[in-house]
C-alpha cells in the first residue's frame, strides 16, 4: 500500500487529515518518485490533490538535514504562490522542513534569512528567478547547487508559450550551477499533448507521465439570450435569467474579457439590490487592486454558508484555493477546450458531488463554438500546445541575461552555453552568431578584453524591472478613489475625463487623468451615463472550428440545449442546408452566395485565418473578415476561388519578401515577441511565421479545400 512508503511524519500528517484513503494520482505519484529520479508529470483533474501528489513522496525522499535548497516550486502566479505556501507549510511542519516564498511581495526578513542558511523549500515565479541569476547570480549557486526537485505547478499554462521557453532556459540554467542532477514534477489538469510536456523538463527520455483519467459527474445546460440592438453589453433578459440561476449559490461567472466580467458584477448587484437579495457581488481579474482581490479569495475560501457570485477572467482558472463553488458559468464561447476543462473544474469539488456548468451564448456562433468545446471535452481532446523550435527573440533576451550574470564572458562559450540550452538546440549556430552580431551593433553588447559585457545602452534595458519578463505589459493608469487604490486599467483614447468606467464591481466617474503619474482619479458615479471598458480576444484551435462545422452538417439532437438554443442552432444549419456533405468531413467547407459576391466559410484556426487574410491583401483582394464566424467575404464568383486559392497558396510559400515589406510599413507587427523588434529583420521574419502566422497550414489549406 502507498501509505506505508511514506516517512512517518508524512504518514502522521495523512492520519491527523482524517483522510479515508489516498486519491489514485497521490498513490500512483507515491509508488513511483519513490521509486526512482525519473522525472514526472502529473496529469489529473482540479482538486484531485495534485500538489500532496507531489509533496507527500518528495518530503519523505529527501534528506532535508542536507544544506540548501532541496526542493524548489515554480508558480505562474504570485497569488498561487501565496495560496499554495500554506498548504505545503502545513506539511513540511511534520518534518520541522523551512518553506520560503520569493517574488517581488514576499518578506525580505525571511529571503536574508534562506540566503544566510539555505535550507527546506523556496516558491518562486519564473520572473523572480531570473532576476536572481541577473542580479544575485552567487545566490544561485548558494541556493541551488544542492537541489533535488523542481516542481512546477500548472504546468499546462507554461507548455507553448515565451515564459515556458523562458523557464525552460533558466531549468537549464539552474542544472549548469547545480553539483547534482535534480528531478522535475509537472502537476496540471488540463494537458493535450504529454510529448510536449516531457520534452519540457529538458529530459524527454527521461520523463514519465502518470495520467488520472477518472472523471467527474456533470450537469450542463446551455442557454440562448440573443444580443440585442440597444447595443448593450448583455441582454437585459441574459442577466436576469443568470441572476435566478445563480442567486442561491456559490457561482464563478467566466466572461471573455475583463469588460465584460465588471459589467456581470454591476448589473448582478443592481438587479439583487432591487429585490432585496444578497450583496456578495464581485470581479476578480488582473486590474482589480492586489487586496481587492485577495480580500474576494479569502469571502470565497472562509465563506461556509453564505451564496456569492464572483466575474472573473483566467486570474481564477488556475488552482487558486477557493473553496467550494456550486456552479461555473461560462457567457459566450470559451477561446479553447483548456479553458473550459480549468474553468469547469472550479465547481463540484466536494467528494461526491456533480459539477455544475452553465453555458451562455448571445449569438449563433457562439453557441455553437460553445458546444463545439463541450463535445470535443466529452471526447477527451485538448489543444496540443507546441513549443517554438526557434524562438530567436527568448534566445536574444537569455544571452544579454547570462553575459549580466557572469560579469561578462567570452562569445564561444556564451554560443556554447546557447546552444546547449534545451530551449534553444534547433536554433543554427549562424543565427545565434548573427543575434550576438546585432547586439554588439546597437551597444546592447560589448566586446572587451576577449570577453562580450554588457554595453552602455544594454545596462538601461538589464537593469530594468521589465527585463525580468518575456511576455509584454500593456501601459496601465492606476485608478484611485479618496486616496486608496480601486485597480488598474489598460489606458486608450476613451478614457476621459468625465466619462464612467466599471472597476472592482463598482461604476466610476473619472474626475482627473495625470498622464505623467499615469494616475486616474474617480468617484462613484450617480449619472447612468454607459461605462467603458476594455477587454481581448483568443487564439482557436483549427479542431474547434472544424467540430463546428460537424455540428452545423450533423441532423444530431443535444439535450443540454434549452428550447431557444434548439431554434438558433437550427436556423444556423438552415444556411448550410441543400448540400452534399460526406459523411465523414475532411476538406470540405462552405460558400454561400450573398448579393454580389459570396460569403466563404474556411472552419480552421485562427492563425491560419490570420494568414490568408494577410494574403489576401497582398493580393490587393477586397474582404471583410470575420474569425468569430472564420469567414471571409469575398466580391468573387463561387467558379472562381480554386484561380484565388491557387494564387494565395504561390504567395504562402514564398511569404517572406511581403512580410519584410509589412514590417517595415508596420514595425509594430512584431509587437507580440517583446524582444522580437532587437532582431535582425530575417529573423523577425521567422518569429512571425512560426508564432503569429502558420503560413504552411495556410497552403495546406488553400491546396487541399473543396468548395462545396
Amino acid at each position: 500500500m502507498a501509505f506505508h512508503l511514506l516517512a512517518e511524519p508524512i504518514r502522521r500528517y495523512v492520519r491527523d487529515q482524517r483522510w479515508e484513503e489516498l486519491r489514485p494520482i497521490q498513490a500512483a505519484a507515491i509508488q513511483h518518485i519513490l521509486a526512482d529520479d525519473d522525472n514526472y508529470i502529473l496529469a489529473s483533474r482540479t482538486a484531485s490533490g495534485k500538489t500532496e501528489a507531489a509533496f507527500l513522496p518528495i518530503l519523505s525522499k529527501v534528506d532535508f538535514r542536507q544544506p540548501g535548497v532541496r526542493v524548489l516550486y515554480v508558480s505562474p502566479l504570485i497569488a498561487l504562490i501565496n495560496d499554495q505556501f500554506q498548504r505545503v507549510e502545513t506539511l513540511c511542519q511534520y518534518l520541522d522542513v523551512p518553506v520560503t516564498k520569493w517574488h517581488g511581495e514576499a518578506s525580505r526578513t525571511e529571503k536574508k534569512k534562506l540566503l544566510d542558511q539555505p535550507a527546506g523549500i523556496l516558491l518562486i515565479t519564473p520572473e523572480s528567478l531570473e532576476a536572481m541569476f541577473v542580479h544575485a547570480p552567487r545566490s544561485v549557486k548558494t541556493l541551488f547547487s544542492q537541489l533535488d526537485y523542481v516542481v512546477i505547478d500548472e504546468i499546462h499554462s507554461f507548455l507553448g508559450t515565451d515564459r515556458g521557453l523562458q523557464l525552460q532556459s533558466l531549468l537549464a540554467r539552474l542544472r549548469r550551477a547545480g553539483r547534482a542532477r535534480f528531478a522535475v514534477v509537472g502537476l496540471s489538469a488540463t494537458i493535450g499533448d504529454y510529448a510536449e510536456a516531457k520534452r519540457f523538463t529538458g529530459e524527454a527520455a527521461r520523463t514519465k507521465v502518470l495520467l488520472d483519467r477518472a472523471g467527474k459527474e456533470m450537469h450542463t445546460q446551455f442557454r440562448y439570450f440573443p444580443a440585442d440592438r440597444s447595443g448593450a453589453d448583455l441582454p437585459l433578459d441574459l442577466l436576469k435569467d443568470l441572476y435566478k440561476q445563480t442567486s442561491r449559490s456559490k457561482a464563478l461567472i467566466f466572461p471573455n474579457t475583463r469588460g465584460l466580467a465588471e459589467v456581470v458584477a454591476v448589473k448582478l448587484r443592481l438587479i439583487s439590490d432591487r429585490v432585496h437579495g444578497h450583496a456578495n457581488y464581485f470581479s476578480h481579474h488582473s486590474s482589480v487592486h492586489k487586496e481587492v482581490r485577495e480580500y474576494v479569495e479569502h469571502f470565497a475560501k472562509h465563506n461556509q454558508r453564505q451564496p456569492f457570485c464572483i466575474a472573473c477572467t483566467s486570474t481564477l482558472e488556475l488552482g487558486i484555493d477557493i473553496g467550494s463553488v456550486d456552479k461555473v458559468v461560462q457567457i459566450d464561447a470559451a477561446q479553447s477546450v483548456a479553458s473550459l476543462i480549468q474553468r469547469v473544474g472550479r465547481s463540484g469539488r466536494r467528494d461526491g458531488a456533480a459539477s455544475e456548468l452553465l453555458l451562455y451564448a448571445t449569438n449563433p456562433w457562439s453557441l455553437v463554438q460553445s458546444l463545439a468545446c463541450w463535445l470535443l471535452y466529452q471526447d477527451g481532446f485538448v489543444e496540443p500546445l507546441r513549443a517554438a523550435r526557434h524562438p530567436y527573440d527568448l534566445l536574444l533576451h537569455q544571452a544579454l541575461s547570462i553575459v549580466k550574470e557572469r560579469a561578462g564572458i567570452g562569445r564561444a562559450a556564451l554560443l556554447k552555453e546557447l546552444l546547449a540550452n534545451t530551449a534553444f538546440t534547433e536554433i543554427a549556430p549562424a543565427a545565434a552568431n548573427e543575434i550576438l552580431d546585432e547586439l554588439l551593433r546597437i551597444d546592447w553588447l560589448e566586446a572587451l578584453g576577449g570577453e562580450l559585457i554588457i554595453g552602455v545602452e544594454g545596462e538601461f534595458t538589464v537593469n530594468s524591472r521589465e527585463f525580468f519578463s518575456v511576455f509584454k505589459t500593456e501601459p496601465v493608469f492606476k485608478v484611485v478613489h479618496a486616496g486608496k487604490t480601486v485597480g488598474e486599467i489598460p489606458y486608450s483614447l476613451q478614457v476621459q475625463e468625465q466619462e464612467n468606467l466599471f472597476l472592482a464591481a463598482r461604476t466610476w466617474k473619472i474626475t482627473g487623468i495625470d498622464g505623467a503619474t499615469k494616475r486616474i482619479e474617480v468617484v462613484p458615479a450617480r449619472d447612468g451615463k454607459r461605462p467603458i471598458f476594455s477587454g481581448g480576444g483568443g487564439t482557436v484551435h483549427p479542431r474547434i472550428r472544424e467540430k463546428m462545422l460537424e455540428i452545423l452538417v450533423s441532423p444530431d439532437d443535444y439535450p443540454e440545449l434549452d428550447e431557444l438554443s434548439q431554434l438558433a442552432l437550427r436556423s444556423l444549419r438552415q444556411q448550410f442546408a441543400g448540400r452534399v456533405w460526406p459523411a465523414q468531413l475532411t476538406h470540405e467547407r462552405p460558400a454561400l452566395v450573398k448579393d454580389k459576391g459570396l460569403i466563404f466559410y474556411t472552419f480552421t484556426g485562427t492563425k491560419i485565418n490570420r494568414s490568408l487574410a494577410f494574403l489576401l491583401r497582398q493580393l490587393e483582394v477586397d474582404f471583410v473578415f470575420d474569425d468569430s464566424q472564420s469567414s471571409f467575404g469575398l466580391a468573387v464568383a463561387v467558379h472562381l476561388l480554386p484561380a484565388l486559392f491557387e494564387q494565395l497558396r504561390l504567395f504562402a510559400e514564398d511569404v517572406d519578401f511581403h512580410l519584410r515589406d509589412a514590417l517595415a510599413r508596420n514595425p509594430a507587427l512584431i509587437d507580440f515577441a517583446k524582444w522580437g523588434t532587437k532582431l535582425p529583420e530575417h529573423l523577425q521574419v521567422a518569429v512571425l511565421k512560426e508564432r503569429y502566422f502558420d503560413f504552411a497550414g495556410a497552403a495546406d489549406f488553400l491546396r487541399n479545400t473543396v468548395v462545396v
